[in-house]
């Protein structure tokens, strides 16, 4: 019995060593975890730029530039100006006043040749049409007889000069001769600038219709066979590399514009040219009671064309602010913000933007833009509804 109780009470002694031994570990460990250093800035700073690059990457689109042809957006780059110092204008495409020609028969007869088309390439100089005409032959034979005269009357001086020389000839003999080659020489010059004006061929039988631009025949009143006075206009070429803007500008308005402002050409099609200001009429026009004024486009001239209506947007530099405007359609809603679509090495990029004033489809952007940024203006809805897309295939 005293040997049982023995062993019982070396029993119980294990126990309590044992949970002894179990609570120092747990006190060991809740310390190490209390001691134990936190982990680094750097890790949480590295996830939340992960975060920010994964939110960056969502608002961005990756387009060619093929793609972005063929979706139809437009794109431009935006300045400071401000809705204050913008004057909106309809306008017109005209020909610069050295820029374009009307060609007429200088003598009246039949045409007999037509060379050039509705449309076609012109040179300067080259002949578009033959005129058969009477008053060709005239013209030629005018030259050609003081021609004759001129000559004539030059071996009659040299005659005269020899006489002279020798001792045989009067001095008044040669006086003569010499004065009848002047005039004579002046009327052999006065037919062959007949000739040349009315552009009469060697043979004397056709005028010639020549253009004195190169351009393109952009209008044509010419037919074979159809009899034509010197009045009547034939052709009418324009240069597509000499145009103008002209623009009707009230005579408030017109007051805040001064030459060399900075404006922006408008075509139907979407397209903005950059033009600047180049002159104002100093008078306002009685009817209309607006003054004209007139700019140089400053960049690709290949969607103007002359008679087009265009829409041209000046820029006062008297009353222009810092904020940027853009078309009104270049704002897109995305998640409830309002972005604009600005041109990034691969594609656009959503840009969030604080909008200020809106009239004429016009908004100022007072934060968001920088100058010289180049954003969607036309069509942006596209460029929206690809990003929807594109998130919708993303959260699946």
């Amino acid at each position: 019995m005293p040997r049982k109780s023995l062993t019982a009470g070396a029993n119980r002694n294990w126990l309590l060593a044992g949970a002894a031994l179990v609570a120092a570990t747990g006190i060991g460990f809740t310390a190490a975890r209390l001691t134990s250093p936190k982990p680094p800035p750097a890790t949480e700073a590295k996830a939340d730029e992960g975060e920010a690059g994964a939110a960056h990457a969502a608002d961005t689109l990756v387009m060619g530039p093929e793609r972005i042809t063929a979706s139809g957006v437009q794109v431009q780059t935006v300045a400071t100006g401000g809705i204050a110092g913008e004057i909106v204008a309809q306008a017109t495409v005209e020909a610069e006043p050295s820029g374009q020609a009307a060609l007429t028969a200088r003598a009246a007869g039949s045409i007999a040749r037509i060379n050039k088309r509705l449309g076609d390439p012109v040179r300067a100089g080259e002949t578009l049409a033959l005129v058969e005409s009477r008053d060709a032959a005239q013209i030629a034979a005018d030259r050609a007889t003081a021609t004759a005269r001129a000559d004539l009357a030059r071996k009659m001086a040299a005659r005269e000069q020899r006489l002279h020389e020798q001792k045989v000839g009067a001095r008044q003999d040669l006086e003569a001769a010499q004065a009848s080659l002047v005039a004579a020489e002046a009327e052999a010059r006065r037919a062959a600038a007949a000739a040349g004006a009315a552009a009469v061929t060697a043979d004397g039988r056709y005028v010639r219709v020549v253009s004195p631009i190169s351009g393109r025949v952009t209008a044509m009143n010419a037919s074979l066979g159809a009899f034509v006075q010197p009045e009547t206009e034939l052709f009418r070429i324009a240069d597509p590399s000499r145009i103008q803007v002209e623009a009707a500008v009230s005579a408030l308005d017109v007051q805040r514009i001064q030459p060399g402002d900075r404006a922006v050409i408008g075509t139907s099609g979407g397209t903005d040219i950059p033009a600047v200001v180049r002159s104002i009429t100093p008078a306002v026009d009685e009817r209309t009671r607006a003054a004209t004024v007139v700019l140089s486009p400053t960049g690709s001239l290949a969607d103007l064309r002359p008679g087009q209506l265009v829409e041209v947007r000046m820029t006062s530099a008297r009353s222009a602010t810092r904020a940027i405007v853009v078309p009104d359609e270049a704002i897109q809603t995305v998640e409830g913000r309002s972005v604009v679509f600005v041109r990034a090495p691969k594609g656009f990029r959503a840009e969030p933007v604080t909008v200020g004033r809106r009239t004429g489809g016009r908004a100022e952007i007072l934060e968001g833009l920088r100058p010289g940024d180049v954003i969607a203006a036309a069509n942006a809805f596209v460029l929206k509804a690809e990003l929807g897309k594109g998130e919708a295939e993303h959260g699946h």
